[in-house]
């Protein structure tokens, strides 16, 4: 049995299978996800898990190297949008319209389903390489 890291094997298995420039997207509760693409869903009720949790934990096993956030994350959610920027400083950041995030959302790779309620709470990451 795994000890540490991601456990669920899912989950686990969708990070390893990235490659360089492959997207993946970790949404909130309510993110239409198109059809086709696989989804792990996470969510255990309102708020549970949260974004920062599972983003915490992805960035803990996953090389990034870019992300697309929607601009509307700027007026409605600068908490979250400062986690962001925190987490990932010096990383190339995109902001598209929150429509053009879900018409991108369907080249990604997976999806990761959140509990997260807040505004604007989905990002799509590039992966990059560990070496």
């Amino acid at each position: 049995m795994k000890k540490r890291g991601i456990l669920n094997a899912q989950l686990a298995g969708c990070i390893a299978a990235l490659g360089h420039m492959d997207l993946f997207l970790i949404g909130d509760a309510g993110m239409p996800i198109p059809p086709g693409v696989p989804i792990v869903d996470l969510v255990v009720t309102a708020g549970v898990p949260t974004f920062e949790q599972v983003m915490d934990a992805i960035l803990d096993e996953a090389v990034v190297e870019g992300y697309t956030i929607a601009e509307e994350i700027q007026e409605k959610n600068p908490r979250l949008l400062g986690y962001i920027r925190e987490k990932l400083p010096r990383v190339e950041e995109t902001m598209i319209t929150h429509t053009q995030l879900k018409e991108m959302s369907k080249n990604v790779r997976f999806a990761v389903r959140t509990g997260e309620f807040s505004p604007y709470p989905n990002i799509i990451l590039r992966a990059g390489v560990a070496f």
